[in-house]
């Protein structure tokens, strides 16, 4: 205990006083989080400028335009004559979406005919497109039906009943764990945690063979008395510490400041958390360890951890993506914890219901560390027959 206690001080000395460690470890995450969070500050996407083709010029198309306008979505800031014009205006980036009322809109409702209203959208902005689409659907169906209710109840009828004959069916959307569509609520506390995956990866790389580089290993190995062990796990715990200090940063300051995330669940967040650094650490050290080089061995953790947001599911399904991409999604840590996170943070879940996540990466641990003591004790082996 008293050598891997030495070893822990020595590496933090080394990661207050080397450049490549204390700018990756101190300095970078505190400007990374706070541009990650002023990013979204808006939090959600608001005021989307649209433009509307009125072709009725009734009163419904100007009821509708009128509630249209009433939602925080939309924003009518453009009036255009032909679909020409409003190509044009979306291809320059001018507006977002537009909604097309036809000729004899009025006429048609009240006579029970079809009617085609279009919601045109930038498709090309998926997420701004889904919620001009929501919003317009869901003004354009209601008040459609209210102009069908005010006829049968204008010829006397009762109005539950024309209420029941204009809409048999009612819908009541429900939405889960990020009702508003808050980007802020959802996107930063993601972005954080697969923007540390890469810093401690990345940083795990120079723990050992980094050694080399500064000439320093033959001192390390007189400290750790040739045991691999030793060196590993005082190494290991010295940057669990300071990944500590960078959870304390996100959940005391960095969520308060930007109302993010939730406090019920920091607890199981830190369990979660320390998995990740764990794993990452061990494969961090893993590949340290298979190659000496340290100008390889950090192009190829680069290589491993720069797709994990993307194959992570965070995005876009996993099941959705072809089998050879599920695999791969599957060898990074990123991707199980981000499965635990879901449900112990945004769901709220007790710890048990992210037993299996919490496994795997107990499971990445293990085959890391203890592949690295061994590939490490060799060298280390080496190194004793050069000095003798």
């Amino acid at each position: 205990m008293t050598t891997i206690a030495r070893i822990i001080l020595r590496e933090w000395k080394r990661i207050f006083t080397l450049p490549v460690h204390y700018w990756v470890l101190i300095v970078m995450p505190p400007l990374l989080f706070f541009l990650y969070a002023f990013i979204y500050q808006n939090q959600k996407a608001d005021h989307l400028s649209m433009a509307v083709w009125d072709e009725d010029h009734s009163s419904v198309s100007r009821q509708m335009l009128f509630l249209l306008q009433q939602t925080e979505t939309m924003s009518f800031t453009r009036t255009v004559n032909s679909l020409q014009e409003l190509e044009q205006l979306i291809q320059r980036g001018e507006i977002l979406g537009a909604v097309h009322f036809p000729r004899n809109m009025e006429t048609d409702i009240k006579s029970r005919h079809p009617v085609n209203v279009v919601v045109y959208t930038n498709a090309a902005a998926v997420v701004p497109a889904k919620l001009i689409y929501k919003e317009a659907a869901q003004i354009i169906i209601t008040a459609g039906s209210g102009v069908i209710l005010q006829k049968f109840v204008k010829t006397g009828m009762n109005t539950d009943k024309a209420m029941a004959l204009v809409q048999p069916i009612r819908l009541t959307p429900y939405m889960l764990y990020n009702p508003s569509y808050n980007y802020q609520q959802y996107l930063v506390p993601g972005l954080i945690t697969v923007g540390l995956q890469m810093i401690i990866i990345m940083v795990g790389v120079l723990l050992l063979n980094y050694e080399k580089k500064t000439q320093t290993l033959q001192q390390l190995y007189i400290m750790a008395r040739g045991s691999s062990s030793h060196i590993i796990i005082g190494k290991t715990i010295a940057h669990l510490c300071i990944a500590w200090l960078n959870f304390i940063l996100i959940t005391c300051i960095i969520f308060p400041v930007f109302g993010i995330g939730v406090a019920a669940a920091t607890g199981k967040f830190f369990v979660f958390y320390t998995l990740l650094t764990l794993a990452c650490l061990g494969i961090g050290q893993l590949v340290s360890a298979l190659f000496s080089d340290t100008m390889l061995a950090t192009d190829i953790a680069l290589f491993y951890t720069s797709p994990a947001f993307v194959f992570s599911g965070f995005t876009f399904p996993r099941w959705a993506m072809p089998w050879y991409d599920q695999y791969y999604a599957n060898v990074m840590p990123y991707t199980h914890f981000l499965d635990g996170f879901f449900k112990v943070y945004y769901m709220n879940l007790p710890l048990q219901y992210a037993m299996h996540e919490a496994g795997l990466l107990l499971l990445f641990i293990a085959c890391t560390f203890s592949f690295t003591i061994i590939l490490f004790q060799k060298q280390l082996n080496r190194l004793q027959i050069v000095a003798t």
